[in-house]
């Protein structure tokens, strides 16, 4: 009960825009972890607002409402917050690591601000996965975000009711938000279907014949499968074998396609320590339209849970990366990149943020599924180190922009 009561006290601070003298309460609202419901001006008795909240670790509570006039708001509340009533101060956001957003927010109390969310801004706090704010060069705030996508749509369920039956018809509001009038949600992103959707990763030529390497969860559930090198025309592919098991696929290229270079497969172990080079296209369509280049180190010549058939490297990768090349430093392929540790299942479990822990597929693995393919690969001894940017230049000629069109449902898996 007492942390009930704590919730409660919480949205009742609410007041930006809402009022500054709530009453509730009415309703309920419970997605996961939120807890809320509508709330009235005690002053008038008309209805204000709907909010829920959630409590993190150190006191912190976040908490998220639609006022009647349909704006989204967005609470923070802190022990550390020092604010005299009615201040203001700028908030940042960043959210998954990539999108940022200055905000503006107002105290409502000495431990507690909210801002007015943007349109934009709603919809990617809506979608993201890890919330970092920061306010008055305060110590940087960390949210995980879970249920975020139903809590809105519930809220707008709320504020939707409330409109048109009133206060004393309150009940809960989590129910039949599946299909919220379209009025209510203008500002929510429509569910989500299983309509087509395009998505991308990376591969790499590794033979004469136009043999591809990347991921099997790059092109899993893919239709009009399409390759294309740095400033040139895409080609269509084919899939050729594709290995779930060890998430690597085999794309062949038209035969009329000719590659002046292909990748060659180091033939002798990497050792833990030795420095790798990473090469992909992350974010397509957001950053470079040219591969990006990072390096690292071999962490571990094990993956998750002692998995011997991976890397753990530190070379910084992103979604888009997936089916790329790792290189050594004599620009040998030494593995192909595969992914990222879940960022947001190792904060939920220790409460810190893992940096720079990704994965490639070994070469042992990649030369078995190749054998089995009947591809006629080619490996190659390390001999002198080459720079970084002579890696990548040899790169260009054969490591690939893998694109298709899936579905919704398909990219979920991934």
């Amino acid at each position: 009960m007492w942390l009930k009561s704590l919730i409660v006290a919480t949205l009742l601070q609410m007041g930006i825009a809402a009022a500054a003298h709530a009453a509730g309460p009415f309703g309920s609202v419970n997605v996961g972890n939120w807890i809320g419901g509508a709330f009235s001006n005690d002053e008038t008795g008309a209805f204000s607002h709907c909010a829920a909240t959630a409590p993190y670790a150190n006191g912190v509570s976040l908490v998220v409402g639609q006022n009647a006039a349909g704006s989204w708001l967005l609470s923070f509340a802190s022990p550390g917050f020092r604010f005299n009533k009615g201040d203001t101060a700028p908030v940042d956001f960043i959210f998954d690591g990539q999108e940022q957003a200055r905000l503006f927010a107002t105290s409502n109390a000495p431990n507690m601000v909210t801002t007015i969310l943007p349109l934009n801004v709603a919809r990617t706090f809506q979608k993201a996965s890890l919330m970092v704010v920061t306010t008055n060069g305060s110590k940087p705030l960390q949210f995980v975000l879970t249920s975020t996508a139903p809590l809105v749509a519930a809220l707008a369920n709320c504020v939707t009711r409330v409109k048109a039956d009133g206060l004393s018809k309150a009940g809960d509001f989590t129910k039949g938000t599946a299909k919220p009038a379209a009025t209510a949600d203008k500002q929510a992103s429509p569910p989500a279907s299983k309509s087509a959707k395009s998505k991308s990763g990376t591969g790499f030529v590794v033979s004469a014949n136009g043999h591809i390497v990347t991921n099997h969860h790059v092109i899993d559930g893919c239709s009009d499968l399409k390759g294309n090198l740095t400033g040139e025309a895409a080609m269509t592919l084919r899939v050729v074998s594709s290995d779930a098991m060890n998430d690597l696929a085999l794309l062949q290229a038209p035969s009329t396609t000719t590659f002046k270079e292909f990748a060659r497969i180091r033939d002798r172990s990497i050792r833990s320590g030795d420095s790798v080079v990473a090469i992909g296209f992350p974010y397509r369509g957001l950053l470079s339209s040219d591969f990006t280049v990072t390096t690292g180190i071999v962490s571990s010549l094990s993956g998750m849970r002692n998995d011997s058939r991976f890397l753990q490297i530190s070379a910084p990768v992103q979604p888009g990366n997936s089916g790329g090349p790792l290189f050594d430093t004599t620009g040998q392929i030494v593995g192909v990149v595969t992914g990222k540790l879940d960022n947001l299942r190792i904060a939920v479990a220790t409460g810190n943020i893992p940096e720079n822990i990704n994965f490639a597929i070994k070469t042992g693995a990649l030369r078995d599924f190749l054998d089995n393919s009947v591809v006629p690969y080619q490996t190659a001894e390390p001999k002198g180190e080459l720079k970084t940017t002579d890696i990548a230049a040899n790169a260009r000629a054969y490591t690939m922009l893998i694109s298709c069109t899936g579905t919704e449902q398909a990219d979920a898996k991934r």
